[in-house]
């Protein structure tokens, strides 16, 4: 369950990629996929937050996907899963953003330097009644530290399955075999587990 500020949040980042999809589709085919497309943003959003770690890079990110997507239309097959196709194309244009700032010499200094980026309470990626509600307050930080001490791809892997996809799903997003996608979720959870010991005590 969305907090107040949590559902401010995702109003106001769907009314934002609304207008820009809005801009971009016309009356070609694609403008359906890209309302159906919009329905993922927070889903799409919640990933890239924890791949970049970096609230404004998260931004960036999720916008430069809903671009490709768009522009890749043709390519979707009707009757497949769109979230997982959207998860693909964020994770390959993370991976395209982040050779390329690499290879750039004027990335770094003090000016890049995001005072969010330790996450604010409103980052929402756990849903639930209220029991759960408690449960982030208490737990958010601690969790999310425990997931960016993952490796990217780990990290990844079980964002993924939280949201819902199967095996199969992800190891298309990854771009690996389904055994790839279970010995890197098994590891991650025993990793979770071991970093979030305290909880289970």
């Amino acid at each position: 369950m969305l907090t107040a500020a949590g559902a401010a949040h995702s109003g106001a980042r769907q009314d934002c990629y609304s207008e820009a999809m809005a801009a971009g589709s016309g009356a070609d085919p694609g403008a359906a996929l890209g309302r159906d497309a919009l329905a993922y943003v927070d889903a799409l959003h919640n990933l890239a937050r924890y791949l970049t770690g970096n609230s404004a890079a998260a931004e960036d990110l999720v916008q430069e996907t809903y671009v490709r997507a768009l522009s890749s239309a043709d390519q979707f097959a009707p009757g497949t899963n769109l979230k997982a196709w959207l998860f693909r194309i964020l994770r390959n244009t993370h991976i395209s953003m982040y050779r390329r700032r690499r290879n750039d010499p004027t990335v770094g200094g003090l000016d890049t330097v995001d005072p969010d980026a330790q996450g604010t309470a409103d980052d929402v990626w756990l849903f639930g009644d209220l029991d759960l509600d408690r449960l982030r307050n208490l737990v958010a930080q601690d969790i999310e530290e425990a997931l960016m001490r993952l490796s990217e791809d780990a990290r990844a892997v079980v964002l993924l399955d939280l949201e819902g996809l199967t095996e199969a799903e992800v190891a298309g997003i990854m771009g690996c075999a389904v055994g790839t996608v279970k010995s890197r979720l098994a590891r991650a959870r025993a990793t979770l587990r071991q970093l979030l010991a305290d909880y289970a005590k």
